[in-house]
């Protein structure tokens, strides 16, 4: 590996190779972004608590529910254009935290919401609602990745565990997680957006036509 002139390389000297990262890299947001902006060839990377993770190659067994999740949202957000639905897009939540969600819905800041795009095209602040799919990435997705978002103020986090067939449902009440369970017509239903409902069945059965009536607020579908 060559060794790098930090001290050229931020001057701008053509002859220095770009500042990259590896998995386990340690930096604050600022540096984080720095050097991913240098890296085009990179499709995902995330800083978790001053961590860097790189994503890996995606399989089917998480594209298949990352589309199903990504509709879901899609649907919602078609009828509501106080909100917006976004996929795999870098959120800055403090200097130690630059995500890349799988999925998130956010309501616009004219409409009360607490995110905004900066001048690079980021988007900063905490989105009402996030989704990850966790495939592979059980462990860092239930631990570091709910530490921050909890403590930024991600008030709904969805996690969709493909491996054990379950989703975990966190709402955040008094700075904790709490783990939201399913009414007895196996619904789940988001606090921060109303009417957006999901149900556990069709959505681990990627039974996508039930699972998109739901999210535009039907409630039996026929």
């Amino acid at each position: 590996m060559l060794a790098v002139d930090n001290k050229s390389s931020q001057a701008g000297d053509p002859a220095s190779p770009p500042l990259q990262f590896e998995n386990g890299d340690s930096m604050h947001t600022r540096e984080f972004l720095r050097r991913y902006e240098r890296m085009p060839q990179l499709k995902k990377a995330e800083l978790i608590e001053g961590v860097v993770y790189m994503g890996s190659p995606i399989s089917v067994r998480h594209a298949k529910p990352d589309n199903l999740i990504q509709l879901w949202l899609g649907a919602y957000a078609s009828r509501h254009p106080e909100v917006e639905a976004l996929t795999n897009a870098t959120v800055i939540l403090d200097a130690e935290n630059t995500v890349q969600p799988d999925a998130l819905l956010r309501r616009l800041p004219e409409h009360g919401g607490l995110t905004r795009v900066n001048e690079q095209g980021y988007l900063v602040g905490p989105p009402e609602l996030v989704v990850e799919i966790a495939a592979s990435s059980a462990s860092i997705d239930l631990r570091d990745k709910r530490r921050a978002y909890c403590r930024n103020g991600v008030q709904e986090y969805i996690v969709w565990l493909v491996a054990e067939h379950r989703i975990e449902w966190l709402c955040l009440e008094a700075d904790e997680y709490h783990l939201q369970l399913a009414d007895n017509q196996s619904l789940l239903r988001s606090r921060a957006f109303p009417g957006l409902l999901l149900p556990l069945g069709p959505l681990l059965a990627c039974d996508t036509a039930t699972v998109l009536q739901y999210a535009v607020g039907v409630e039996t579908p026929p």
